[in-house]
């Protein structure tokens, strides 16, 4: 079978730098808990696992597991590619652990804009999932923050004044616009826009729309929690081609390409390249 692989996908920088940063901690000392997966995506988790990383949900279970045998300074605490809210930073502080913070930049420069701009006086929006450990972070940056994962939501935001509009770093441009578009048609006071969708994830977004054109069939890779991985795999069926968001070749299913001549192929920013190799080298032998 005939498979062309998207110009842009896999690892970004930031799920890269994340998982540099675990690796050198692991290797230097093995008292490493994550709050949460590191990054979305299973296989990767499991290898850092299986190599000492300790994924916890809870503060709290780094006390238990640690209080009897480690002192504090023994223990490093770090920090998801996805960030968190500022009061759970000050609470490992607090607890005396070692603090790793493997942030993405880019995840960083929303918290940090969603603060200035709650402190310029705007009504602060920001357009993602509510559920995404991103925007959960995001939104313990401000006292008050709404949030609206598309124009279905748009009666949260606030109906007058002065707004500000920020997005989750992989959320949908298209979906972004739709968004910002419709709150211009509100009489807000004044209303400032900040595109903080990353570009890695545009440009891949972009990548997977134009291989939409000359396929009869599109897989997109990655996890089922990665947000990145799933606007991907939406975007390719807005775009009218038939697509499978599989977490690897053990979801493969002969059905998925019978008729079919070409396949494209392409990969959130926390798919590993050796999984994208894997299962297009597979797919080609068909």
């Amino acid at each position: 079978m005939k498979v062309i692989l998207a110009k842009k996908m896999g690892f970004c920088f930031g799920v890269e730098h994340a998982i540099e940063t675990a690796e050198t901690l692991l290797k230097e000392n093995r008292n490493v808990y994550c709050l949460g997966h590191l990054i979305h995506n299973n296989q990767v988790v499991e290898r850092l696992s299986g190599n000492g990383l300790k994924v916890v949900d809870e503060l709290s279970q780094v006390r238990s597991a640690e209080k009897q045998t480690l002192t504090p300074e023994q223990v490093n605490v770090l920090i998801r590619s996805h960030g968190c809210r500022p009061e759970l930073l000050e609470e490992v502080r607090q607890c005396g652990y070692n603090l790793v913070d493997a942030t993405c930049v880019l995840v960083r420069r929303v918290q940090n804009l969603v603060s200035e701009l709650y402190e310029q006086g705007y009504q602060v929006i920001v357009v993602g999932d509510p559920d995404h450990p991103e925007v959960r972070g995001v939104v313990g940056y401000a006292p008050q923050v709404t949030v609206v994962a598309g124009v279905a939501d748009l009666d949260k935001a606030p109906a007058r004044g002065k707004v500000a509009v920020v997005s989750q770093t992989t959320h949908s441009a298209e979906d972004f616009g739709q968004v910002v578009g419709q709150l211009a048609m509100r009489s807000y006071e004044e209303m400032k826009i900040v595109n903080t969708i990353c570009k890695e994830t545009a440009r891949r977004q972009a990548s997977a729309v134009e291989l939409c054109s000359i396929v009869d069939v599109m897989f997109v890779l990655g996890s089922r929690h990665s947000a990145n991985t799933g606007e991907l795999a939406e975007l390719c069926r807005r775009h009218g081609v038939k697509t499978y968001h599989l977490q690897g070749w053990n979801e493969f299913k002969p059905e998925y390409v019978e008729g079919k001549q070409t396949a494209g192929v392409t990969a959130g920013a926390s798919t590993p390249d050796w999984l994208i190799k894997e299962f297009t080298a597979k797919l080609e032998e068909l």
